[in-house]
């Protein structure tokens, strides 16, 4: 099992961020797929028609977004999203561990050209 940490420039204030990644509708638009996300402990959720599930685990609002991610049947890990007021907007800090050794590469290259990268490309249209 590996960890991945890493900071993104969002262009926008963090309550927008927030809402971008807690919101089902606007999940939809800066991914333009198919979502499924309530901001409550507890839910389950799914991003990208599915590439993405898990269960959310706690929601400090406007500042960090705690989710279990799966992998597989058996295998789960941790997501802790923290978003920092920056002077170009918001600094989000993502933390991803537990990480199954095999998908390492596929979930750091996620964070980093997917899933960040599409809302930064949202916010800068």
């Amino acid at each position: 099992m590996r960890d991945f940490k890493a900071y993104f420039i969002i262009p926008a204030e963090p309550a927008e961020v927030y809402l971008a990644l807690t919101t089902e509708v606007t999940i939809n638009l800066w991914t333009g797929e198919e979502a499924t996300m309530i901001a409550e402990p507890g839910t389950e959720f799914s991003m990208w028609s599915g590439a993405i599930v898990g269960k959310n685990l706690s929601f400090i609002k406007d500042k960090e977004i705690v989710q279990q991610w799966y992998f597989g049947e058996n295998t789960a890990s941790v997501v802790t999203v923290r978003l920092h007021e920056h002077k170009r907007g918001t600094s989000m800090e993502v933390r991803h561990s537990d990480i199954p050794d095999e998908a390492y590469e596929d979930i750091a290259d996620g964070w980093h050209n997917t899933y960040a990268a599409s809302l930064i490309d949202f916010y800068r249209e």
